[in-house]
């Protein structure tokens, strides 16, 4: 009976203490995690106006870029399946651009995620990157930090370019009948990108009022 009574109190004092000690390691990480929030916050905000930078000069619009955007929903013609957002770059209130978060579902490995901007005038600002899985030294080089190619990266060439220029029906890889290079070896990468971008420029030329004009923050 005394050791039946000696192993229970043994048992709940260490229950007891791995519950205190539970209790003061969830309040920790939570001091924690408020405590660095602010900082990780800061570096994504960061991270995310570098690559919007790379698509768009910061001199070419003068609002808080991050501040106003909209919110888009499922949007096949985007290629996001969850949604993302768009932001609209203003200079002294008159519409500049529109910066595009968007996906290329059929990259050889996969999802290729994109930011892409589009000017008010239809011209594109820029194309770049921010994810994938594409082959290591094949593929990859539709990412400029993995081109080989760094003074003429290939995701430059759709800098500057519009359906005025280029027909929608053009918008592919010279392999598929259109204008834009390619490296051989890895076209399905290369064309991936290329379609994408012609959607989100065929997408911002047929939304861009309604995209400048929806409230900050709300769902399209």
């Amino acid at each position: 009976m005394s050791d039946r009574y000696t192993a229970t109190r043994t048992s709940l004092r260490t229950a007891g203490i791995m519950i205190v000690f539970t209790l003061a390691f969830t309040a920790m990480m939570s001091q924690m995690y408020r405590t660095t929030r602010p900082a990780i916050e800061a570096s994504e905000q960061e991270q995310k106006m570098r690559l919007i930078n790379d698509v768009l000069p910061p001199g070419s619009y003068d609002n808080t870029l991050l501040e106003d955007f909209v919110a888009a929903g499922p949007t096949p013609e985007l290629g996001l399946d969850r949604g993302g957002r768009i932001y609209r770059a203003r200079r002294a209130g008159v519409p500049a651009a529109l910066v595009f978060e968007a996906a290329a579902p059929d990259g050889y490995g996969g999802k290729i995620q994109l930011v892409v901007a589009v000017g008010a005038d239809g011209r594109l600002g820029g194309v770049r990157v921010t994810a994938h899985k594409e082959t290591p030294g094949l593929g990859d080089y539709i990412d400029p930090r993995k081109d080989r190619n760094k003074t003429q990266p290939w995701i430059g060439q759709f800098a500057g370019m519009s359906f005025a220029e280029v027909a929608p029906v053009q918008w592919k890889v010279k392999r598929d009948g259109g204008i834009f290079a390619y490296r051989i070896g890895a076209t399905i990468s290369a064309r991936a990108v290329t379609n994408a971008t012609g959607r989100v420029l065929e997408y911002a030329a047929e939304h861009r009022d309604a995209l400048f004009a929806a409230s900050t923050g709300s769902a399209i």
